[in-house]
């Protein structure tokens, strides 16, 4: 049991080559499988060891589908990678255990946390990591954002600049929360930390977003400065946090100002940015979770690296 898969691969072409790389490095004769919906139009899937077609999140058998291809392909561990995986995994973590396969996933608990983004302005709070103020829908100040409490990818999340362009459908939408709209003054960043088995921070590497295409970092650059410097203390224990957790903020490093957005509890799309930095999340997990060692609190990931990315083709015959 010591080949690895990655769920809903999708395009995430990079994350699968530095599981390989990793894995081939540490245990040679295993190998990294890959599933998804429509695995024949995954790129992803097609650069794996082998490519596998799981049913939709959510359906009756889904998991009993999952354990059962996990056995087959004698599976060590099983990456997820997209939020609507997180919860129903999270509650069958002991399940999969039971059968010899480890779930790299976070509690269920700091799971609601992050999938509600009121809840995640709770937790903020709770570590002393400041964040847009949340508004009444009976006092709303302009200008504001709106944005569904437990969306993702940016989906249903727009600017309202004035009164008038706040609709009776958004005000009546028990799904969408208003918030502190925080202008572009401000500087993006994606920080990817991760967390060992016992919820202990190992690493943390900020990287400042310069361009965004489609939800995902198309330009960015890693920076261990202001926002290292903030967020290192306070995100030093995150109860029930596992391996790699993305969250993201604004913030004026110079000014000291700096205002977390989200947490996503899962590999982020810019995450091949930190590894290419020295960040080897992808390493780290294979040393826990299969070779049994213990990860150690790494800083020596390169800072001010740039990566800009372009479009690339996986061609699959016949």
């Amino acid at each position: 049991m010591q080949n690895i898969l990655i769920l809903s691969a999708g395009r995430r072409v990079e994350l699968v080559q530095s599981f390989s790389v990793e894995l081939q490095r540490r245990i040679p004769d295993a190998s990294v499988f890959a599933a998804d919906m429509n695995p024949d139009l995954s790129a992803a899937c097609h650069v794996a060891e082998g490519k596998y077609e799981v049913p939709k999140v959510g359906a009756m058998d889904y998991v009993d589908k999952l354990i059962e291809l996990c056995l087959m392909l004698k599976v060590g561990f099983v990456v997820p990678t997209i939020d609507t995986e997180l919860i129903p995994l999270s509650f069958e973590r002991n399940r999969f255990a039971d059968n010899g396969i480890l779930l790299i996933i976070s509690s269920p608990e700091m799971i609601a946390l992050c999938r509600d983004k009121r809840k995640t302005a709770h937790l903020f709070e709770g570590i002393g990591v400041s964040y847009p103020k949340i508004y009444s829908r009976n006092a709303i100040s302009f200008p504001c954002f709106a944005k569904p409490f437990n969306g993702s990818c940016s989906i249903g999340a727009v600017p309202v600049t004035t009164p008038d362009q706040l609709t009776e459908s958004m005000l009546v939408d028990e799904n969408l929360i208003f918030q502190q709209l925080i202008d572009s003054s401000f500087s993006e960043f994606t920080v990817d930390a991760y967390y060992d088995r016992n919820g202990k921070l190992c690493c943390l590497v900020p990287r400042e977003r310069i361009e965004v295409r489609a939800g995902e970092v198309s330009k960015g650059v890693t920076r261990k400065h202001q926002v290292y410097d903030y967020l290192l203390p306070r995100l030093s224990l995150l109860p029930g946090a596992r391996g790699c957790i993305t969250l993201q903020l604004f913030a004026k490093p110079e000014e000291g100002q700096f205002y977390a957005l989200e947490i996503n509890p899962r590999f982020g799309g810019g995450y091949p940015l930190s590894y290419s930095a020295g960040a080897n999340y992808p390493g780290w997990l294979i040393d826990e979770y299969l070779l049994g060692l213990d990860v150690f609190f790494y800083e020596d990931w390169k800072s001010d690296l740039m990566m800009l990315r372009y479009d690339a083709k996986v061609l699959v015959h016949g």
